[in-house]
């Protein structure tokens, strides 16, 4: 059973977080300057609207595997390296590809609230997936084993190494 020394708590989830949206901003322009030199610039059209109906399917691909390969490979993304944090299920051991699929489908549950675009203004459409993960972690700051509502579905944790 999990120790209450083992269990990450909460602040460092969201400093690993901070890290992590860079690598996803690296992670974004690499595909997007690969998508563009395969269509010699014809991602979107003049007035900046998408043309390559691909392009954020293959965004979005390339982030959930980088998270979905950390997590079920060796337990930590770029983020969690320096805070000695990894991903692990309820009794300390390696993430699997199915709890690691359930985490990752939980966790971007909140990108469909971009959706609302169409019926609402850019900022509360971009605003709202914000709000959406708040939602999901912030049960971390109150759980005991500071999981938040991704973890608690998947049967995850987030774990201190032991140095």
């Amino acid at each position: 059973m999990n120790q209450p020394h083992d269990v990450a708590p909460a602040w460092r989830r969201f400093a690993a977080l901070v890290y992590d949206l860079l690598a996803v901003v690296a992670i974004v322009m690499v595909v997007g300057l690969l998508a563009q030199l395969a269509t010699g610039g014809h991602i979107a059209d003049d007035k900046g609207r998408l043309v390559a109906w691909w392009y954020q399917p293959l965004q979005g691909l390339v982030i959930g595997a980088y998270f979905f390969f950390s997590w079920t490979r060796g337990g930590q993304t770029l983020g969690m390296r320096p805070w000695r944090i990894r991903v692990t299920d309820a009794q300390g051991h390696a993430v699997g590809g199915r709890r690691g699929l359930l985490r990752l489908a939980v966790g971007a549950l909140p990108l469909l609230l971009l959706l609302i675009y169409p019926v609402t203004s850019l900022k509360i459409a971009l605003l709202a997936p914000l709000v959406g993960w708040l939602v999901l972690l912030l049960p971390a700051f109150v759980d005991r084993r500071a999981r938040g509502v991704h973890d608690r579905i998947a049967g995850t944790e987030i774990r201190r190494i032991a140095t």
